[in-house]
């Protein structure tokens, strides 16, 4: 990627903090997101005195390892866009639980490449979930993880999808 497109980014200065018990991954997703302010946490501990003590633009979450689902629920509570990141919970089960405990997405480990995109989304959500342009942009990739009719297997799930496919594209926030 051109340094330009970096600095041009919607994600300019803003704070991110990334949730990982991966070292690797912290320096990952901290290179993809240079043009940021960012905090990184290895641990619950760590993670929970940034997000009583700081405000975020956004936060991106592990699941396994770091308590992640307990985080998002103090990072909901705050009112700060919350992103998880999973690779090993890559699961409809830690899917349906994101979206009810109020993450506004969901992204597989090996999109972290890619990451920038799905967050300016975020950004330009102003908030809000960004569950429908980031689905169509995995449908596939998840419809080869899960196997097909994945989403129909539960109905939360299939009534989340339902709504979503009904629900009109804004393209300022989508």
């Amino acid at each position: 990627m051109r340094k330009t497109e970096k600095t041009d980014s919607l994600l300019k200065n803003r704070h991110v903090l990334i949730v990982d018990d991966e070292p690797d991954v912290l320096e990952a997703v901290e290179e993809e997101l240079e043009m940021c302010m960012v905090d990184k946490a290895k641990n619950y501990e760590t993670a929970l005195q940034y997000i009583q003590n700081y405000t975020y633009d956004i936060v991106i979450l592990d699941i396994m390892g770091v308590r992640g689902f307990k985080l998002l629920e103090q990072t909901v509570s705050k009112g700060f866009p919350t992103v998880m990141l999973t690779a090993y919970a890559l699961s409809p089960e830690s899917l349906k639980k994101s979206i009810r405990l109020g993450a506004v997405s969901y992204l597989p480990k090996d999109k972290i490449s890619e990451i920038r995109l799905f967050l300016e989304d975020v950004v330009l959500a102003e908030g809000n979930t960004v569950w429908k342009k980031h689905f169509e942009r995995l449908g596939k990739y998840f419809n080869k993880k899960f196997g097909p009719g994945w989403e129909e297997r539960d109905k939360f799930l299939k009534e989340f999808f339902a709504e979503l496919k009904e629900a009109p594209r804004d393209p300022a926030k989508q």
